[in-house]
């Protein structure tokens, strides 16, 4: 039986657990429930179990079920993330309808989601996907082995140079996706190097809060939190398993 009250606490329970082990408030993590499986009815039952954040992965599946949820809402309102790659033709949906974006991953679409927030009246926080594990499969900034190679650093802090100079976006962070394993344990190193390169932004661009690192998902999250995630995208652990 599929409880998603019942998951979202356990799943609460474990993100409080890697956040004390680290020696972390719980509450400096925030957890994006991931709804791209899920309909109108699953994410209203999150939000009656106190979910306020939730995470689509397609623009135009996004532009559908919001409007659905949120007019089952009223006044109030939930927070949406993109968190899937976004095509410069979609970003218009991408405006309208989220009010955060983890996948922004190159120069032309920060300036198109810059010239359509400017033109809503609106400021967009942003944060910059990078590919830390090299696989060609992974979308974000290729920026594997950063540690150790100078000039793909000084090219990638170039990019941010120009992205920070764009309207209508706040860039507040980075996020990547680590390898798929059965074993947790081996993507800490992904997630270190996130976190080490969150940290060289903070040196090169102290203007800049750099304040979230969106990591971790179901089968990784509490191995991301240890290493410094601020951000946790879980879905199936929510809206998948069920209850024993």
């Amino acid at each position: 039986m599929l409880d998603i009250g019942y998951n979202l606490e356990q799943v609460r329970n474990r993100i409080a657990e890697a956040a004390l082990r680290a020696g972390r408030d719980p509450a400096d993590v925030h957890l994006v429930a991931v709804t791209k499986t899920c309909g109108p009815s699953a994410v209203l039952e999150a939000w009656d179990a106190g979910q306020r954040d939730f995470g689509e992965n397609r623009p135009e599946v996004g532009a559908e079920k919001i409007p659905l949820v949120e007019a089952q809402l009223g006044d109030s309102r939930p927070v949406w993330h993109m968190i899937g790659a976004v095509q410069r033709r979609k970003t218009g949906l991408v405006i309208a309808h989220f009010d955060w974006v983890h996948s922004l991953d190159r120069l032309a679409l920060a300036e198109r989601l810059s010239r359509e927030a400017v033109a809503a009246g609106r400021t967009l926080p942003v944060l910059l996907e990078c590919n830390i594990s090299g696989e060609a499969s992974k979308a974000g900034y290729a920026l594997v082995g950063w540690e150790d190679n100078l000039a793909m650093r000084e090219h990638f802090f170039d990019e941010v140079q120009a992205l920070l100079a764009l309207a209508g976006l706040r860039i507040e962070g980075l996020m990547t996706m680590a390898p798929l394993t059965g074993e947790p344990e081996a993507t800490r190193p992904v997630f270190a190097s996130l976190r080490g390169l969150r940290d060289a932004l903070r040196e090169h661009f102290p203007q800049q809060p750099w304040a979230q690192l969106s990591m971790g998902m179901t089968d990784d999250f509490e191995v991301a939190i240890e290493e410094g995630a601020t951000l946790v995208r879980i879905g199936r652990a929510i809206f998948q398993a069920e209850r024993q």
